[in-house]
């Protein structure tokens, strides 16, 4: 019998959904965090979508979102001009970083002891965490907004991509040590630690390149534009969702197309696999993000495998769960998210 995808569906934002990072495995599981333009990033237990708790505290749309490897700090890149560090457990804010245009991306070092900033002004900017008074590092060569950039190789190395390009830099002599040219628009980039690889979309195409060369690994060509694609830990699947609404399921090694879902009502912005690869999540122009298991029917997180005989065939339904919230939290949440199109209280439903 055929295994229908069953997504969970997170509902809170009230704008487009354009950037979700994941934590690593943490003795309390693992973390989901999530940019939207309506300039209120919020937090989510990973492998269920419940909601944790929202970041107030920028006056713009919020671009890129991440959490260190621990889920003890988040850091947002917003239009107001400002990337802000925030203490994860008890959702306050632990500083300010001003910029002179929009911060587009953020990304913390292994350590969490730095942080790396892109945005709108073309430069690239690393952060002391530990001295935020002093001036950021900064280092030029883009030639349009930088889209993204991450730390690699250790923290030794930094990509990063504007509009057709995507550098490689060196952290020590902070200079640039190779390129990549596209001929069209970098839409995403993701970096794979094991087996330092890195993912590039643009067009139709999912490229895969070695983040220490740049040299090429291989390739793939999609039936819609694709804003996003993120390969599964274990290097067996790569997903990828853009203008069509849909997420493609791929084998990484033949590249064949396994599986397509379409769940979201807008264009797909962002998707990425969780740290223990048993689901992936998707940001989108709708407003929600969706979970999405990796294998169809696993009982895991809030879906439950029930066999036939014992429910009339159906498979991996999810059960619902909610964090425990108190009356009067859901009554501030409420009228916090009272101007939602899509819910006035953010929740997790099948």
């Amino acid at each position: 019998m055929a295994m229908r995808q069953t997504p969970l569906t997170c509902s809170g934002h009230t704008r487009p959904v354009v950037d979700l990072a994941f934590s690593g495995i943490t003795p309390y599981g693992y973390f989901l965090i999530s940019a939207c333009k309506d300039g209120k990033p919020m937090l989510r237990q990973g492998d269920t979508g419940d909601w944790i708790g929202t970041f107030l505290g920028h006056k713009g749309a919020v671009w890129g979102a991440t959490l260190n490897k621990d889920a003890t700090k988040a850091a947002t890149a917003a239009a107001d001009f400002t990337a802000k560090v925030w203490d994860a457990v008890s959702g306050d804010e632990l500083m300010t970083l001003a910029h002179k245009h929009i911060v587009k991306t953020v990304d913390f070092t292994q350590d969490s002891n730095y942080l790396l900033t892109g945005g709108q002004d073309k430069l690239l900017r690393i952060y002391d965490l530990n001295k935020p008074e002093a001036e950021p590092k900064e280092i030029s060569g883009h030639t349009s907004g930088i889209k993204k950039a991450l730390w690699c190789s250790e923290d030794k190395q930094i990509l990063s991509a504007d509009d057709k390009t995507v550098r490689l830099w060196d952290h020590a002599t902070m200079t640039e040590v190779k390129s990549l040219n596209f001929n069209m628009s970098v839409s995403s980039m993701e970096y794979i630690p094991e087996g330092e690889i890195l993912v590039i979309t643009y067009g139709r195409s999912i490229a895969f390149h070695s983040a220490v060369s740049l040299d090429p690994i291989k390739s793939f060509e999609a039936p819609a534009t694709i804003n996003s694609a993120s390969l599964h830990p274990e290097k067996e699947f790569l997903v990828a969702g853009g203008e069509d609404f849909k997420l493609y399921k791929y084998d990484y090694n033949s590249g064949e197309e396994l599986e397509s879902y379409k769940g979201h009502f807008g264009p797909i912005h962002c998707v990425r696999f969780s740290p223990d690869g048993e689901l992936y999540a998707s940001g989108s122009e709708d407003g929600t993000l969706r979970l999405w298991q990796t294998v169809v029917g696993k009982t895991y997180g809030l879906w439950k495998c029930v066999l036939p005989e014992e429910d009339s065939g159906e498979l991996a339904k999810p059960k619902i769960g909610f964090p425990e919230t108190t009356e009067e939290e859901l009554e501030e949440i409420a009228s916090e998210n009272s101007d939602s199109i899509y819910s006035s209280t953010p929740e997790v439903k099948a």
